[in-house]
């Protein structure tokens, strides 16, 4: 098995990764492993793929898809 080094992790990076593996029970390395395989394993998408998702989002409407309209769940969460 290969060997990574890592040098100079930001302290704010690093405790994050240390108090997500502990939160998960496993060592560092095996959740800079996880991370690394997670991030990896997400398929390649082409930059007209990923301006094409952000423009079917920028299209999408709450209501046409029977959301209620925010304005009417503020008044609503604000009456009680």
């Amino acid at each position: 098995m290969s060997i990574l080094h890592v040098r100079n992790v930001p302290e704010e990076l690093y405790e994050r990764i240390r108090n997500q593996a502990q939160a998960q029970n496993r060592s560092i390395s095996a959740e800079v492993i996880t991370l690394l395989q997670r991030a990896l394993a997400e398929p390649d998408r082409s930059q007209e793929q990923v301006l094409d998702s952000i423009r079917r989002r920028r299209i999408f409407r709450p209501a046409q898809a029977g959301a209620p309209d925010s304005t009417s769940l503020l008044r609503q969460d604000r009456g009680r």
